[in-house]
């Protein structure tokens, strides 16, 4: 007989407003890792900075926050409403049980309040603080070093050119957990020491680390690696990472360098030296120098997740070995001698050959993350590449400019792939 489920317990999540067709993606997937799922009963308003989640637990709330780079922060929610006196009936009939553990004369607490669209005075958050007073608050205040943290959240819309006198929600809640906001900055690109023309934004990096559930042990592969910029994010989560790329010179740090006022690259600049700038060496396997329109993988070899960004005419030109036979495009040379004469690798061609990789090499369940370029005004959603073992997870749309785009796919394989005779 199964066991019935734990009973879903009500969160505020406090998110950010940037890459909001990332989030809810993001967010989906992390509560899958977590061993939760997402529920057409969440009440969610997509573009808001409030979402209300059903979740089972506090620990899984916390699992959540260890990973997001979407959310702030996440709070046990207490009462909600859409005025002032609906807040204080939502709070009256929460379950005193489950606030007296937190209101104990011997504990500490501070009331913080945030607003969305509004700044209020100093006077006007005292106000709001003290109509609290119905609560049952027994411990002391400590505004330095409390042990419990309560929100007052208020929501003054979207619009910030017309902003209600009164906001539009408001929500009570003690604070859980923060995101992981603060991976944004530390592994800056601009701090980073190897860095190309296409290196990888920090945040879509874990973002897109995050859409492939990467997790400790994993073993992830990126086919058009570069500068290496998505193995840092997977290698942050405790993933094994490795990749190819067809340029020599960058797999091996050598050559020009991407930044202003430097000719060539040093010797700290190389994806090696990426990950042990970062503390995450010893997750690196290695980057080879390959064409990934030709096999180099022995049958069996499965990896967890693919996360890449294909080169795709923008800033970095698609292109793979060619050979005598071929319509030769250039004949380059590397340094230390060698040369490789590339053809034209048509985008079409790309993606078909990604698709049919992530179906032969992923695990069940293992999932391929990658950006597709697409110009606007002729985009519809057929045109998304498919593959009968691959399921489409999500379809994030980031622009480039009024006409162009590009978007995050995210594929799970659901069925066993079978060779083809």
């Amino acid at each position: 007989m199964a066991l019935p489920a734990p009973p879903l317990r009500r969160y505020l999540l406090l998110l950010a407003q940037e890459h909001l067709e990332f989030r809810l993606p993001e967010i989906a997937s992390l509560l899958s890792l977590c061993g939760g799922q997402f529920s057409g009963e969440q009440e969610i308003r997509v573009n808001s900075p409030f979402w209300i989640l059903n979740i089972p637990s506090e620990e899984m709330a916390r699992g959540l926050m260890k990973r997001t780079v979407c959310a702030k922060s996440i709070f046990e929610l207490w009462g909600h409403g859409k005025s002032a006196g609906e807040l204080y009936a939502s709070l009256k009939n929460y379950p005193t049980d489950k606030m007296l553990p937190y209101l104990q004369s011997d504990s500490t607490y501070k009331v913080h309040i945030h607003t969305f669209n509004k700044t209020l005075t100093q006077a006007q958050k005292i106000k709001k603080i003290d109509a609290l007073e119905f609560l049952p608050f027994r411990g002391k205040v400590n505004l330095k070093n409390p042990e419990h943290i309560f929100w007052i959240l208020e929501d003054y819309g979207m619009n910030p050119n017309d902003v209600p006198e009164e906001p539009i929600h408001l929500y009570f809640g003690r604070w859980i957990a923060d995101g992981q906001r603060e991976l944004i900055e530390s592994y800056s690109v601009k701090k980073r020491h190897f860095i190309g023309n296409t290196s990888m934004d920090a945040c879509l990096s874990f973002i897109m680390a995050n859409h492939g559930r990467v997790k400790p042990n994993d073993i992830v592969y990126d086919p058009f690696v570069g500068t290496g910029g998505l193995l840092i994010s997977s290698a942050h989560f405790g993933a094994y990472v490795c990749g190819t790329d067809i340029d020599y010179n960058t797999i091996h740090g050598l050559g020009k360098a991407s930044r202003k006022n430097q000719k060539w690259r040093g010797p700290d600049e190389n994806i090696r030296a990426s990950l042990r700038q970062y503390g995450l060496e010893k997750y690196y396997l290695d980057a080879l120098v390959a064409d990934f329109s030709r096999p180099i993988w022995r049958k069996g070899i499965l990896f967890d997740a693919i996360i890449t960004d294909p080169p795709y005419g923008i800033r970095e030109a698609p292109r793979r070995m060619g050979s005598q036979k071929e319509t030769v495009k250039s004949v380059e040379r590397s340094t230390e001698n060698h040369f490789f004469i590339s053809s034209s690798y048509h985008l079409s061609d790309i993606f078909f050959d990604l698709l049919k990789f992530g179906a032969e090499y992923l695990v069940m369940g293992g999932r391929l993350v990658y950006w597709l370029p697409i110009y606007r005004p002729e985009y519809t959603e057929e045109i998304i590449p498919r593959h009968p073992c691959l399921k489409l997870i999500s379809n994030c749309e980031q622009l480039l400019s009024s006409h162009t785009s590009r978007r995050l796919i995210t594929m799970e394989k659901v069925k066993e792939f079978k060779c083809s005779i």
